[in-house]
């Protein structure tokens, strides 16, 4: 599905081109702000609800929109068509508009087409939230005019039509990627590829896999890719696909051939002035982030900026909440909340990164996850398993041999209650679930709420 750039000339009358946007969220109402500035007719559509938040904006912009259906006669009118990244390819109005040869684009394609600041694009099935905070926070600190954008925070589309940065960070996900056609990423991340989402791409790994690496599309010998030598799936992208941009690989497996490498506990990023630091004054720990840091490390020395600089952000950054946040120590035990991790990958790296035993809080709406990479390091570090979901039938199988108990939980508070009783001093009480909240939760972040209220009631 290749669409060409030429759609104000497909235009069947003389005014302004008309842009339809789908979907009423942050980036739609992103795109409607820039369309309007770029001089496009803009319409707005959602098959579902519009918050009154957005719809108040799209009122005071004066573009007309419609919630809870899409009206096909005014949506095939369009000459460009912006699509929410959680709407797929295979959407009846998506196929309508890709059979009557209309344009359909991601928000991010279209911000990229009005802007010449340099884009920083963080991809990977898992810690690109996390990878991408840590640029943006490094870049801050260096006192580059730097915008945040994409998958987090403010739509990058507004951004573009109401900011002026120099650079931008963007958190970019394979959705986003499948509608990116004439983008391009001065520098390019790509962290890991790991089995998620499937369920968009016709259950094949490297359907998933050639969707992250368009990140590199259209890179030149200018351009960096930036990207883990020690992820298996990369590696295996990397034979098939022709990267023009240099490569910058990271490693904590070997220290030749890469650019940043572990050494006698201490991150190494050879380029421009050598930089180096001891992973224990790192602010993020875990094995996991070692990978983040290093990749971010090396985005600081594309740009060149001071080793001071850097040393200082990855000593004093913040991290998310929901994504391996500590809620409290009650009667010698941790309780983590990491309700962020909603795929099966997520949560083998956040039981990795904990020192202690666990009591797992799992489970959710079930995205086809394959529970066999958690077998081992469960069975190591995992003493009880809290189900917190509608349906954990699949749990209990994968998990039955592995771990003595197993027990299903049907709100946040009885959850808590039951890991409270299943730890003992020196344990940590670990919310990760691997799945999707919508069986019992608004969101994830929601879930992380209610986990954390609960456990301050303790």
């Amino acid at each position: 599905m290749n669409h060409s750039q030429t759609y104000q000339t497909t235009s069947n009358h003389n005014q302004s081109p008309y842009l339809v946007i789908l979907g009423g969220g942050e980036s739609g109402v992103g795109a409607a702000k820039l369309g309007l500035k770029q001089g496009f007719k803009v319409f707005l559509s959602d098959a579902g609800n519009i918050s009154k938040k957005y719809s108040e904006e799209l009122n005071d912009l004066n573009v007309p929109f419609e919630s809870n259906k899409h009206s096909l006669e005014e949506i095939l009118k369009a000459d460009l068509i912006i699509k929410s990244p959680g709407i797929p390819a295979t959407a009846a109005v998506v196929l309508k508009a890709v059979e009557a040869k209309i344009p359909v684009i991601s928000e991010i394609e279209f911000a990229g087409r009005y802007t010449s600041a340099k884009k920083i694009c963080i991809t990977g099935s898992n810690g690109k939230t996390t990878t991408t905070l840590l640029t943006y926070h490094l870049l801050k600190k260096a006192g580059l005019n730097v915008g945040l954008a994409g998958n987090i925070g403010n739509s990058f589309a507004a951004q573009v039509a109401t900011a002026n940065f120099d650079f931008y960070v963007l958190e970019i996900s394979s959705f986003m990627l499948d509608d990116m056609y004439d983008f391009k990423a001065d520098i390019a991340v790509l962290l890991n590829i790991t089995p998620d989402h499937l369920d968009r791409y016709a259950y094949s790994l490297d359907l998933y896999a050639d969707s992250k690496m368009r990140i590199t599309q259209n890179q030149t010998q200018a351009d960096s890719f930036i990207y883990c030598a020690d992820d298996p799936e990369t590696l295996k992208c990397l034979e098939r696909h022709i990267i023009n941009a240099k490569k910058y690989p990271f490693s904590i497996q070997k220290t030749t051939g890469v650019t940043a490498f572990l050494q006698n506990n201490n991150i190494q990023i050879n380029l421009h002035n050598p930089f180096t630091m001891s992973i224990t004054d790192l602010a993020l720990q875990g094995k996991h982030n070692l990978y983040n840091s290093m990749a971010s490390g090396i985005v600081a020395k594309v740009l060149e900026l001071r080793n001071e600089t850097i040393r200082e952000s990855m000593g004093d950054f913040k991290n998310l909440a929901h994504r391996l946040e500590h809620v409290a120590k009650i009667s010698g035990i941790d309780y983590i909340n990491d309700s962020k991790a909603t795929n099966v990958n997520a949560t083998w790296y956040a039981i990795e990164s904990i020192p202690t035993d666990i009591v797992l809080i799992m489970g959710g709406v079930d995205k086809g996850n394959d529970y066999n990479m958690m077998k081992d390091v469960v069975k190591q570090k995992v003493k009880a398993i809290v189900c917190l979901g509608k349906d954990n039938k699949r749990i209990h199988e994968a998990f039955e041999d592995d771990v003595d108990i197993i027990v299903n939980t049907f709100s946040a508070t009885e959850a808590v209650q039951v890991a409270y009783h299943l730890a003992k001093k020196g344990d940590t009480v670990l919310l990760s679930p691997a799945c999707a909240s919508f069986d019992l939760f608004k969101n994830y972040e929601d879930r992380g709420d209610q986990f954390k209220s609960a456990v301050r009631e303790l």
